[in-house]
């Protein structure tokens, strides 16, 4: 017994313009990303490294350690 096969009522329009349209944040997020790391690079004086708070790095020493177990 065969199943029945369905075909499209009407063929794909293939010219034209782009049938899909983004949202405002897929082309403003990975624009703020981009302008944000070329800051970064430009002034690298600006980029604050990790020595915050050493509670928060024991914490996660802590944590290192129990998942090398």
């Amino acid at each position: 017994m065969s199943a029945p096969t369905h075909t499209r009522p009407h063929p794909v329009a293939t010219g034209g313009g782009v049938g899909t349209r983004l949202p405002w944040w897929a082309l403003a997020l990975p624009t703020l990303a981009f302008v944000t790391l070329l800051a970064l690079i430009l002034n690298p004086a600006d980029a604050q490294a990790a020595a915050g708070d050493p509670a928060i790095t024991q914490l996660l020493e802590r944590v290192r350690q129990l998942l090398a177990r």
